[in-house]
């Protein structure tokens, strides 16, 4: 991996219209500066794929980023609705977003398939929903060892991966904590993966159930204090409670969410 660049540049670089784009991270380590630069340069037509998006997507859709989404649940933690989902969905504004809806683990063992280059993942679940309906990325299989009908979901592989972690060496190499999700296998899943991190250190700490990424299954690593806010990293930052409540009121309103975007630096992506 090149030496540590600037987000702006790792965007620019790793980030195209139309690609298929997961921004991951559990509660934990959502990189939200890094979504924020994406829509920042403008890019359109991405699919986004990521398993609780919460306000980061709701962000991104909002601000006329998104055609798909590929999701399990969706929802403003502890809060409510993504009210900027709800409007491109139902009301298709700024315009229609196409969702692809999964529970938790199949959009897991979807990621754990792509990470291992296999077409498809099998697991038990799905009896009862309709989300079976979705043929194109649920199905379901025979064992052919039990006999058993199971249900197969199409691999998830990313043309790029972000997330946010709390270290890198100066090898290129990652290091993350705390609450976890499906950061490791939505790097291995992506054809690039891009990294923001808090710090640059000489030597990773001894931590127990920490995650190692290699440098090179990474295309990009930027060093962005505090990139995850309003979420959180452990050890660096804490949750900031009161915007996940706030954004309740702002995503409600069109005209609320436009004056945040301007707010923020991002009109212009907003009246792309």
């Amino acid at each position: 991996m090149p030496r540590p660049v600037p987000l702006d540049e790792a965007i620019a670089t790793h980030v195209h219209d139309g690609d298929t784009v997961a921004l991951e991270g559990f509660t934990h380590l959502i990189p939200f500066a890094a979504a924020h630069e994406i829509a920042r340069q403008g890019r359109r037509h991405l699919k986004l794929v990521r398993m609780t998006p919460d306000v980061v997507y709701d962000q991104l859709i909002g601000l006329g980023v998104a055609d798909e989404l590929i999701f399990s649940y969706g929802g403003n933690p502890g809060v409510g609705s993504l009210h900027r989902l709800r409007d491109a969905v139902e009301k298709h504004w700024p315009h229609k977003v196409v969702v692809h809806e999964h529970s938790h683990a199949g959009l897991a063992n979807a990621y754990v398939a792509g990470a291992g280059r296999l077409p498809f993942a099998v697991l038990r679940g799905y009896r009862g929903t309709d989300l079976e309906q979705q043929s194109d990325i649920i199905s379901r299989v025979t064992c052919p060892f039990t006999g058993e009908e199971l249900a197969a979901v199409r691999a998830v592989n990313p043309d790029v991966t972000v997330i946010h972690a709390q270290l890198a060496d100066r090898a290129g190499n990652v290091m993350l904590w705390g609450l976890t999700g499906v950061q490791r296998e939505a790097v291995l899943a992506a054809d690039r993966a891009i990294v923001t991190v808090e710090e640059i250190v000489d030597e990773f700490p001894e931590r127990t159930g920490a995650v190692i990424l290699p440098e090179w299954v990474l295309k990009a690593v930027s060093v962005v204090p505090n990139g995850a806010w309003p979420s959180y990293a452990l050890g660096y930052s804490t949750r900031d409670n009161d915007f996940y409540q706030q954004w309740d009121a702002v995503s409600r309103d069109r005209g609320a969410f436009l004056a945040w975007a301007k707010e923020n630096g991002l009109e212009a992506a907003a009246d792309a």
